[in-house]
């Protein structure tokens, strides 16, 4: 297969970030990136102009950074209570996933995270509590107290 080099404008997933020199197949860079504007040719001269990218690149990540620290903190302090339904035998009704747990957390701390980044390893069958860990940014790592319960019993009226 017939590679190029080719320096990154901007970070693209599974490819790499602002400032990255890599090697990806001619027609992907001929055809997508450098059209695009994702990206330009790695010549001596172009090459001359990554410290610019690499600036831009460090305040990206610092940002980033900064803002996973503040969803850090508000996690730390989140305690999300979920409900599942468990029949007589002690048989759960279904099961509590990521998904869940992550429109509980947007709806609780109006923080929308992506459900991969909860590190759940089966979905919750049983009542209790449970520390979730939520990996929010490569180094920052926070756990999340999830309480599941099951529902109140409804009172029916007589009349």
């Amino acid at each position: 297969m017939a590679t190029t080099d080719v320096i990154l404008k901007e970070k693209i997933d599974n490819l790499g970030s602002e400032a990255d020199v890599v090697s990806v197949r001619r027609g992907y860079a001929r055809n997508f990136l450098v059209p695009q504007g994702k990206a330009y040719e790695a010549t001596t001269a172009n090459l001359r102009h990554v410290e610019g990218l690499e600036k831009t690149r460090a305040l990206r990540e610092a940002e980033e950074l900064q803002n996973a620290e503040k969803q850090a903190t508000k996690l730390r302090k989140a305690r999300i209570t979920l409900e599942l339904a468990i029949g007589e035998h002690g048989k759960a009704f279904g099961s509590i996933t990521t998904s869940d747990i992550a429109a509980a957390i947007l709806e609780k701390t109006k923080i929308d995270l992506d459900r991969h980044t909860l590190q759940l390893d089966k979905p919750i069958k049983a009542t209790g509590s449970y520390d979730i860990p939520v990996k929010i940014h490569s180094d920052i790592e926070v756990s999340v107290t999830v309480r599941v319960k099951t529902p109140e019993p409804e009172v029916k009226e007589e009349n």
